[in-house]
């Protein structure tokens, strides 16, 4: 019994024993394990610093060579700036000294004119005593008795006139209305001051270096006659060093073309359909620029509400003129006049100066009227919602209305005041144009025509037919119908070459 017991004592002991083993086996592994994830996550994270630090050491780096190379562009651009001043600097250097070598050859000159002046004015008095000793010896009187015997003349003659001044006097007193009205035109005009403005026929365009002249020509010309068919100019290309001449009587066609042909230029591609593209797209800007110069003038003269179609005939006259004179210069000038005069007559300044402004609007429209252009311009500033007092001086400032109030006399006389001043105006100019708008005119009145251009001075008309009107037969036909009713119907100097262009174009999109 007791030795089963001590065996039971001895076995449990032993179990102890083992399970205790057990137990430390089991919990060295996981002590084992523990450490080596804790290891592997250290090492994990270390990786993990280790890439954060060298990410934002990376960003610091971009960083900083982002801000040296600005303080570069910087430092760059301050060199520039340094150099263009320098530049600029040694620019006006040059410029005072030109100017002062001119001042001291004016002083000069000057000084010489002022010597030869002083011996002329002695040579006058030597001159002068001279004849006056030769008088009084033929007449065998002195200057002084002379003088005298003038003067109890022109007493006695005064006293015999006496009176017939009785009579003048009345009419005098007639006349004073008429003088008033001088005063007040001559005080309009000395208070009114403008250039003269002279229209040319021909626009010079300036171009770098000649080749670019090979490059408008194109080949076998093809790129200077697309640019003559799109524009109605006519181009001159010849010796003269790094210019190129722009003929045509019509100023819109010759700005056109001038802008086109900058643009053209600058981009480097001429080419026929470069060409036309440009030339729609100067088009346009000039349709543009003619409705703000429109809108610019009736800010500069304070004339306000103006119906956008007035706003865009006033910007079309910059592009015409009258008798030589630049339209929309004569108009501001008469509207300018128009309000003094309408001040030193007691009237409402802006209404004169709005019907001065809007006097000529019929001789800038979009299709020909078959009416005198006061007339057509009173039915526009009609049409367009103006005053029957502005209608009225639009329409009557050449008596072919009559007149209904005080500003249509007004703007009568300052349309003659501005176009009667001297350099103002140039029959000759004028004559010209309307030459070569009837050549124009009388081409289009044949059926097919689509397009006429009068070049060379209206040596040329050169008229294009739309292939699907008119064959080649009729085109023969044609040019010779047109030059005998230029013929039998106009005055002109030498002869008129008519050229009938017909071509055919196909044009199709791909997509």
């Amino acid at each position: 019994m007791e030795i089963t017991i001590i065996i039971g004592v001895a076995a449990l002991i032993i179990g102890a024993l083992v399970g205790f083993a057990i137990f430390r086996f089991v919990a060295t592994s996981k002590y084992k394990q523990i450490v080596t994830e804790a290891g592997k996550e250290a090492e994990v994270i270390k990786q993990k610093k280790l890439l954060e630090v060298k990410e934002k050491f990376l960003n610091k780096k971009a960083e900083l060579e982002k801000e040296v190379q600005q303080r570069n562009q910087q430092i760059q651009q301050q060199e520039n700036r340094l150099k263009q001043r320098e530049i600029s600097l040694n620019q006006r250097q040059d410029d005072l000294n030109r100017k002062k070598n001119e001042l001291e050859t004016d002083r000069k000159r000057l000084e010489n004119q002022q010597i030869g002046l002083t011996k002329r004015e002695e040579e006058l008095k030597v001159l002068e005593a001279q004849e006056r000793e030769k008088l009084e010896a033929i007449g065998g009187l002195s200057a002084e008795e002379a003088r005298d015997r003038l003067v109890e003349s022109l007493k006695d003659e005064a006293k015999s006139n006496a009176a017939s001044y009785i009579n003048e006097i009345m009419d005098d007193a007639k006349m004073t209305a008429n003088k008033e009205a001088k005063r007040i035109v001559i005080q309009s005009i000395q208070r009114v001051a403008t250039e003269t403005a002279i229209e040319n026929s021909v626009t010079v365009f300036h171009i770098d270096n000649d080749e670019v002249k090979g490059r408008i020509i194109g080949r076998e010309g093809r790129n200077i006659r697309a640019l003559e068919a799109a524009t109605g100019v006519e181009i001159v290309v010849d010796d003269t060093p790094e210019a190129i001449v722009i003929s045509a009587f019509d100023p819109v066609r010759r700005e056109i073309c001038r802008l086109a042909l900058h643009q053209l230029v600058a981009d480097g591609r001429i080419h026929p359909a470069r060409i036309e593209e440009v030339v729609a797209k100067v088009t346009k800007q000039v349709e543009e620029e003619i409705i703000e110069t429109g809108k610019r003038t009736a800010i500069d003269l304070g004339v306000h509400g103006l119906h956008p179609e007035l706003v865009r005939i006033v910007g079309k006259m910059k592009y015409r003129s009258s008798y030589g004179q630049n339209l929309l210069q004569h108009a501001r000038e008469t509207a300018n006049l128009c309000a003094v005069m309408a001040s030193e007559l007691g009237l409402n300044p802006k209404k004169a100066k709005r019907a001065g402004l809007l006097h000529d609007i019929g001789k800038v429209p979009d299709e020909e009227p078959e009416m005198p252009h006061a007339i057509y311009g009173a039915k526009l500033a009609e049409k367009y919602k103006e005053k029957p007092e502005i209608c009225n001086a639009i329409g009557a400032h050449h008596d072919e209305m009559e007149m209904t109030s005080l500003l249509a006399p007004i703007v009568q006389v300052c349309d003659a005041i501005s176009g009667a001043r001297p350099g103002a105006r140039r029959e000759i100019v004028e004559a010209y144009i309307k030459r070569l708008n009837d050549l124009e005119n009388i081409a289009m009145s044949y059926p097919g025509v689509t397009k006429t251009y009068a070049i060379q001075a209206g040596r040329e008309l050169r008229v294009i037919v739309g292939a699907d009107k008119i064959d080649d037969q009729q085109t023969a036909s044609l040019s010779g119908e047109i030059a005998k009713k230029i013929q039998d119907e106009m005055t002109y100097p030498g002869q008129v070459k008519i050229t009938v262009i017909r071509e055919t174009r196909a044009v199709s999109y791909a997509k």
